[in-house]
């Protein structure tokens, strides 16, 4: 789903406030004026973090849990920091050309043939790229594909086998609020670095650089800076669940609330990004109203399938498939379940009257 015109120019007036060195700023669905950024520094995305409201929050899940010191032991070997050069638009001081300018992020080992996993804004415009292990040593690497719509990217480092120890991804799905968490990365360069702390909330909403949503995304009070952006969060078990993207902060340091891309995106995602280079999602062509409780439409993009099918701005989504929607979430989570080319029921509501279509999904714009 794309954000409707007045949020993109909302978000557009209140970014035009902060100092060129902030990564991004964006509101809060409710209009508040906090502060969200990329956990990169400096970033070149705007990004925007929607409260999504849990309808039945329960209680943490009670196993078997390892210690924070033997999650990093069992982890941090397959953690990375990634250094990516490319060239800045802007002019050097004395009016010359484009200059050379460095970012850095984090990553972790996706498989044993080298693919690393990371944000797609840590390697955007990247000219080159190159990954440091755990034991400081550096090698280089290369894009192998990047999905702005998920704020994914995948790239190939050339190492030894002996230093690729890939992590596992575990289930994001089973997460409950309160759920013990770990984060790894490269806060400010500092690599290795390893925070802990607690799923705060599930189901909460980011927009990626490209203007989609990302749902189901994991809120979490884990400290993460700028830097941190593509570490893994692991849970309990060792496993990746997530990757940190985002920080909410009004200051631009971690103020306690972070947020990773959910391992369920990760696992769709990363597995096209490297048998193709590109990912592919469905495509319904509608923007949701961020204020409303409901899956209400905002606008309908004209050319694509809800066009097609009759939908308006005004009309309210309740069912796709004869499963209930009762959110802007709920939809967006269950049009990304689906592929490009599926053929789908969706039943909305207008004025008052209740009306279902058939409609086939197209496949997601870059």
């Amino acid at each position: 789903m794309q954000p409707t015109k007045r949020e993109r120019n909302r978000t557009n007036m209140r970014s035009r406030r902060l100092l060129p060195i902030v990564a991004a700023l964006v509101v809060a669905a409710g209009g508040v004026g906090a502060a969200v950024y990329a956990a990169l520094s400096p970033g070149r995305t705007q990004t925007v973090v929607r409260q999504v409201t849990v309808g039945d929050s329960q209680p943490a899940a009670k196993t078997e849990t390892l210690s924070v010191n033997s999650i990093y032991r069992r982890a941090h070997r397959g953690v990375v920091e990634i250094t990516v050069t490319s060239e800045s638009s802007s002019p050097g001081t004395f009016g010359g050309g484009p200059q050379t300018q460095k970012s850095q992020g984090s990553g972790f080992v996706y498989d044993a043939q080298g693919n690393i996993v990371t944000n797609q804004h840590v390697v955007d415009g990247a000219e080159s790229v190159s990954v440091r292990f755990w034991n400081g040593k550096t090698y280089s690497a290369h894009v192998v594909g990047t999905d702005a719509s998920t704020d994914l990217a995948v790239v190939k480092v050339d190492a030894p086998s002996s230093m690729l120890h890939p992590l596992s991804l575990g289930d994001s799905g089973s997460l409950q609020v309160g759920d013990g968490v770990v984060a790894i990365g490269s806060p400010f360069g500092l690599e290795e670095t390893v925070t802990s702390g607690i799923v705060s909330a599930l189901h909460r909403q980011m927009t990626s650089p490209s203007g989609f949503a990302i749902p189901d995304s994991i809120q979490t009070d884990a400290a993460i800076n700028h830097g941190n952006s593509g570490g893994p969060l692991l849970d309990t078990k060792g496993n990746v669940v997530g990757v940190t993207s985002q920080i909410e902060s009004d200051s631009g340091g971690n103020d306690g609330v972070g947020f990773a891309i959910p391992s369920s995106t990760v696992r769709s995602v990363a597995g096209q990004l490297i048998s193709s280079g590109k990912a592919e999602h469905a495509y319904l062509g509608v923007s949701l109203s961020s204020s409303a409780s409901n899956a209400l439409i905002g606008a309908v993009r004209s050319g694509t399938p809800a066009a097609k099918a009759g939908l308006k701005a005004g009309d309210v989504v309740t069912a796709l498939d004869g499963k209930s929607i009762t959110s802007t979430g709920e939809l967006e989570s269950a049009i990304g379940a689906h592929k490009p080319g599926d053929s789908i029921s969706l039943t909305y509501t207008r004025n008052g009257k209740s009306h279902t279509v058939q409609l086939k999904l197209a496949s997601r714009p870059s």
